[in-house]
């Protein structure tokens, strides 16, 4: 599966952007999808991810700023990230996966390449 990530850059404190993942899958409706990050120097964390019918839980230091959401039609996820802060300076990566028993299990053959967002303070 190919993953392709888009919509990072530069913003400001307080600012938003919306990253938006394709994947390549023809199968894409029938998996759950998660947005990771990696910081400088820092294991890559979960973000949030959204099950194959919907279901979207968020790490709590997102939750209220960040949202995200799938077009199976287009099998694209999308991030949409407000109210940013200096600590979301990542490179952001999109994930095809499996959502059981309420825990997201990534693919590890399913990484996109990453796209760099830069908040500024």
């Amino acid at each position: 599966v190919q993953l392709q990530a888009s919509g990072g850059g530069q913003v400001q404190a307080g600012g938003s952007l919306k990253l938006a993942c394709t994947a390549s899958s023809n199968a894409f409706g029938a998996y759950a999808l998660a947005w990771y990050r990696q910081a400088p120097g820092s294991q890559r964390e979960l973000v949030a991810f959204i099950s194959n019918l919907g279901t979207t839980i968020y790490t709590d230091s997102v939750k209220g700023r960040f949202t995200i959401s799938r077009d199976n039609v287009k099998k694209r996820v999308y991030l949409q990230m407000d109210s940013l802060i200096p600590e979301g300076t990542a490179v952001y990566y999109c994930n095809l996966g499996v959502y059981a028993s309420g825990d997201y299990y990534p693919n590890e053959d399913s990484w996109g390449q990453g796209t760099l967002v830069t908040v500024s303070s």
